[in-house]
């Protein structure tokens, strides 16, 4: 909910080679607190690793209300489908835009009937964010933490 009480309103808009940068630079915001609470975070290779792993064609761009919010990729995976480079802007989390993105990811990824996998780091509030939208832990270690949801259909009630 944005101050007003009014929820923003939202778009997914196709990413292009253009907002990479923008993306690196909003996934180093995003994750610096978990980085350094694990001794994990490295200026460069924060951003690094976006831009080696950015695939504008399975990623789109959160805008709310007119702004960029934040960014999400879901690309095909060998049994589904991998969720990842989900970041939304510090000022537009705790508002219910996260949930209602993943929301109409998922309708679509159970629309399909597929599985879907992502990892959040250990000790990450995001983790408690997947549980609540039917995300199971599949296995971990240290520093990540691999999750996976069925469809809903084959969830049980």
């Amino acid at each position: 909910m944005r101050a007003d009480g009014i929820a923003p309103t939202w778009v997914l808009r196709p990413a292009g080679p253009e907002d990479v940068e923008v993306i690196a630079e909003l996934r180093a915001t995003v994750m610096r607190p978990d980085l350094q609470r694990l001794g994990r975070f490295d200026e460069r290779k924060v951003r690094q690793r976006l831009r080696d792993s950015f695939s504008a064609e399975y990623t789109s761009v959160i805008v709310a209300d007119g702004a960029r919010a934040g960014c999400v990729t879901l690309r095909p995976a060998a049994d589904g489908w991998w969720l990842e480079h989900f970041y939304l802007a510090p000022e537009h989390q705790g508002r219910g835009l996260g949930s209602a993105v993943l929301r109409a990811l998922l309708a679509r990824t159970d629309a399909e009937g597929v599985v879907v996998h992502l990892n959040v780091l250990q000790g990450s509030a995001a983790q408690r964010l997947y549980e609540r939208h039917g995300f199971t832990v599949e296995t971990q270690d240290p520093i990540d933490v691999f999750m996976v949801r069925q469809p809903a259909a084959s969830r049980p009630a």
